[in-house]
C-alpha cells in the first residue's frame, strides 16, 4: 500500500490538551482498526471518532461526516471500551515518538447538502450524526414564518441604522400629469352652486333616473299595488332633490315631521311646494337602472355573468366618470377605505372596527390630498377571484389608480393595510411614490435583530434600513411607529412638539421625526376630510332598498366635490361678488334654492316669440290731406325746406320723396 502524505498541524501535547479542554474528559491514544489514520478516545464518549462542537455556529472549524459514514455500514458497529486497548500489529512502520493528531486526507470528500434528499437525518446513521443542544438550536435554524431566505440573509448582512448615520435621498419620478391639475373646465365663466352640481347630475342623468323610475311605478301598478301616481317630471326631480338636500340641513326625527303644521314643526318648505303623499310615491318608486335588465340580471344569479351592483350601475358609472373629468388631482394623492352606514341584512355589508362607522358597504376611495376631492372610488362587492395573486391590498390600489389617465410622478400615501414592499416596487417601476405604514410582518420586512429599536426607547428615537429603492423606518412616539417609503429618506432634521414626562414633571420638547412620518401626516388624511365634510349635512336615510342607500350618498359625494370645485374656483380667480369662498353649509342653502327656482322656470309656459323686426318699406300717410303730407327729410338736407310727401319710410319713420322725377327714399337709404 502506498504510503499516504499526512500534515502535521502541531505537537501532540499541545493536540490533547486542546481535545481534553473540549471534551472536559480524558483522552488517551490508541490505533485505529484503520491503517489510515490515529483515533482517540475520551471517557465517557462512546463513539471514538473525536469531534469538534456539534454546530455550525459554535466553531467555524467544523467538518460534516463523510460521504462514506452517510452510507450503512456493512456490520453494526461494536461498542468499544473507555480505556486504551492493546495496539494491534501494523504492516506499516510507525514513528516511535507521542501519538499526534492527524489531520484529514487532502483528498476533497462530498459534503452533505441541505437541501438534498440524501442529507435528511433519517439518511445519516446514528452514529455519524453531528450532535444537536436541543430544540433551541433546531428551531433557531429554521427561518421565522413569513420571512424569505433572502430577507433572512439581508437582516444578517445589515443592521438597522441611527439617527445619526445619513441616507440617500431617492430621486423622485418627474411629476408629468396627464393634464393640469385643478379643475378642468372653462374656469372663467360664472359657476353657481347649481351649474357645479349639474356637472355630476347632468341632463342625461337625471333624465335616465326619470325614466327608470315612471317604468318601476308602471310596473307596480300593473301587478295591482295601489297608490296613487302621475307621471314624474324635470319639475319634480328637482324639487324632490332640493327637499333631500334640505334634509340633510334641517334635522327632524320622522320625515313626515317636515309637514307637519303644528308647533314646533310648522315649516313653510317643504309643504308649500310638493305634497307628503307625493314624496313618498316618488321615493318609493325610485329606481336606477331598467327594471327589465334587472330581471334579466336576477336569471344570471349565482353565475359568473352576475353583476350584484347592477341596480347602481347607470348612476354609479357617471358619477365616477364626472368625478374623474372635472378635475385632475395635485402631485400627492391618498387611498383609504370609506364606509356608507347600513343595517340592512345584505352580503356585501361590511364590518370595520377601526372606522366611526363600523357597519355598511364599503368603498375604496382615492382623493387628492390638498383638497380632499373624490376623484376615483368603487364599491366593495365582497370576494371575488383574484388575479394579481397578492390579494385585496394590492388588486384595490391598482383599480384605483388609471395610470393613462392620471400620468406619472404622483406620491400615494396608503395605511397600512396596502402597504406592502410588492405594491411599492411595482408602482415604482409605473413613476409612482409610495409612502405608508406598514405592518411588520409583511412580506419583506426587514426581521434583523442587531440594533435594533428597544421597546422602551426614548419618545423620538428612531432606526432605519435602506434596501434598494425601500426605505424602512422604526420610530417611537407615544408607541412604535413603523414606515416604509420610496420618496423619502431616513431623516433630514425635522422635530415636531410632544409633551414628555422627565422626573415625574411633563414638558414640551421638540423631539425628531422622520420625513415620512411629516409627510405620512399631512397628506394621508384626504379621504377622512371628505367623509367628514359629507357627515356634516350628509342627506343619508334610513331605507329598506340598498340601491337608495347609494342613491343618498352619490348625492352627497356630488354636492361635497361641487363644494370643493367652488373653493378651488374662488383661488383661481377674484369674485366681484365675493369676498371669500361660501362655507359648505351656505352653498347647500343656495343649492337647494336654486334647485326650487329651477324646477319653477322649467314648469313655467315659454315666452311668446318677439314681434318680427320691420324692413324698409314705402308706406302712405292717413287722415286728412292737411296730415297726409310732411317735409322730405332728404330735400331739406339738400337744402329744399319746402317739398312736402305723402310717403314715408315704414322702419325708418322719415318722410322721403317717391315719384315718377324724384326718388329720394333710395337716395336717402344709400347715403345713411
Amino acid at each position: 500500500m502506498a504510503q499516504r502524505k499526512w500534515e502535521k498541524k502541531m505537537s501532540a501535547a499541545e493536540a490533547l490538551a486542546m481535545i481534553q479542554a473540549d471534551l472536559e474528559a480524558p483522552v488517551s491514544a490508541i490505533d485505529s482498526s484503520s491503517e489510515d489514520e490515529d483515533l482517540f478516545v475520551a471517557e465517557g464518549i462512546s463513539d471514538p471518532d473525536y469531534k469538534l462542537p456539534t454546530s455550525e455556529s459554535d466553531d467555524e472549524d467544523y467538518e460534516g461526516p463523510s460521504s462514506s459514514a452517510t452510507s450503512a455500514p456493512a456490520h453494526p458497529p461494536q461498542p468499544r471500551p473507555s480505556t486504551p486497548l492493546p495496539q494491534p500489529r501494523r504492516t506499516t512502520p510507525r514513528r516511535a515518538s507521542a501519538p499526534q493528531l492527524q489531520a484529514r486526507p487532502s483528498t476533497p470528500q462530498p459534503q452533505p447538502s441541505s437541501t438534498s434528499p440524501t442529507s435528511s437525518d433519517s439518511d445519516v446513521p446514528q452514529e455519524s450524526r453531528p450532535k444537536r443542544k436541543g430544540k433551541a438550536l433546531q428551531k433557531s435554524a429554521r427561518p421565522k414564518r413569513g420571512r424569505s431566505r433572502s430577507a433572512t440573509s439581508r437582516d444578517q448582512e445589515q443592521p438597522w441604522h441611527n439617527r445619526e448615520e445619513k441616507d440617500n435621498k431617492p430621486d423622485p419620478p418627474r411629476f408629468m400629469p396627464a393634464r393640469t391639475p385643478g379643475p378642468t373646465f372653462d374656469t372663467t365663466a360664472s359657476w353657481s352652486p347649481l351649474t357645479l352640481f349639474q356637472l355630476f347630475f347632468s341632463a342625461s342623468v337625471v333624465r335616465t333616473i326619470i325614466d327608470n323610475t315612471n317604468f318601476n311605478a308602471a310596473k307596480r301598478l300593473q301587478a295591482g299595488m295601489k297608490f296613487v301616481w302621475k307621471a314624474l317630471t324635470a319639475q319634480e326631480f328637482y324639487v324632490f332633490m332640493a327637499i333631500i338636500i334640505y334634509t340633510g340641513l334641517v334635522q327632524v326625527h320622522l320625515r313626515s315631521d317636515y309637514w307637519r303644521k303644528a308647533w314646533p314643526y310648522n315649516f313653510h318648505f317643504p309643504s308649500e311646494k310638493m305634497s307628503r303623499d307625493r314624496f313618498e310615491a316618488i321615493l318609493w318608486s325610485l329606481h336606477l337602472s331598467n327594471p327589465e335588465e334587472d330581471e334579466e340580471n336576477e336569471r344570471k344569479r349565482s353565475t359568473d355573468q352576475y353583476d350584484r351592483l347592477f341596480k347602481i350601475k347607470p348612476l354609479y358609472t357617471e358619477m365616477v366618470t364626472a368625478c374623474q373629468a372635472n378635475f385632475h388631482p395635485n402631485k400627492n394623492i391618498c387611498i383609504d377605505e370609506r364606509m356608507v352606514a347600513s343595517k340592512a341584512r345584505s352580503s356585501m355589508k361590511q364590518y370595520m372596527k377601526d372606522k366611526p362607522t363600523k357597519w355598511g358597504y364599503k368603498l375604496f376611495v382615492l382623493a387628492d390630498a390638498a383638497t380632499a376631492y373624490t376623484w376615483n372610488f368603487f364599491v366593495y362587492a365582497g370576494k371575488s377571484v383574484d388575479t394579481t395573486g397578492h390579494g385585496l391590498s394590492y388588486s384595490s390600489v391598482m383599480d384605483l389608480l388609471p395610470f393613462p389617465l392620471l400620468g406619472r410622478g404622483y406620491n400615494l400615501f396608503v395605511d397600512n393595510f396596502y402597504t406592502s414592499p410588492a405594491l411599492f416596487l411595482d408602482l415604482y417601476t409605473k413613476h409612482i411614490g409610495c409612502c405608508g405604514t406598514i405592518r411588520q410582518n409583511r412580506i419583506g420586512f426587514p426581521h434583523t435583530a442587531q440594533n435594533d429599536l428597544h421597546k422602551k426607547a426614548a419618545r423620538g428615537d428612531m432606526r432605519w434600513i435602506r434596501d434598494g429603492k425601500l426605505l424602512f423606518v422604526k420610530w417611537m412616539d407615544t408607541r412604535e411607529v413603523t414606515m416604509c417609503s420610496t420618496i423619502h429618506e431616513a431623516f433630514s432634521g425635522h422635530t415636531v412638539k410632544r409633551k414628555v414626562k422627565e422626573a415625574g414633571v411633563w414638558k414640551t420638547k421638540y423631539i425628531p421625526i422622520p420625513d415620512a412620518v411629516v409627510d405620512y401626516n399631512k397628506n394621508m388624511g384626504g379621504v377622512d376630510v371628505s367623509d367628514a365634510l359629507i357627515g356634516y349635512y350628509t342627506v343619508h336615510h334610513k331605507t329598506m332598498k340598498w340601491y337608495k342607500t347609494f342613491f343618498y350618498h352619490f348625492i352627497d359625494i356630488a354636492v361635497v366635490n361641487s363644494f370643493l370645485l367652488h373653493k378651488e374656483l374662488f383661488k383661481m380667480r377674484n369674485e366681484p361678488t365675493l369676498t371669500k369662498p361660501l362655507t359648505q353649509k351656505t352653498f347647500r342653502e343656495r343649492l337647494a334654492a336654486e334647485m326650487l327656482s329651477f324646477a319653477e322656470a322649467s314648469a313655467a309656459p315659454p315666452p311668446p316669440p318677439p314681434p318680427p323686426q320691420p324692413t324698409c318699406m314705402p308706406m302712405y300717410y292717413g287722415g286728412d290731406a292737411t296730415q297726409a303730407r310732411r317735409y322730405c327729410r332728404r330735400c331739406q338736407e339738400a337744402g329744399i325746406q319746402r317739398v312736402k310727401t305723402p310717403i314715408y319710410c315704414r322702419k325708418c319713420q322719415v318722410p322721403l320723396c317717391l315719384t315718377s322725377k324724384k326718388n329720394c327714399f333710395q337716395e336717402w337709404h344709400d347715403s345713411h
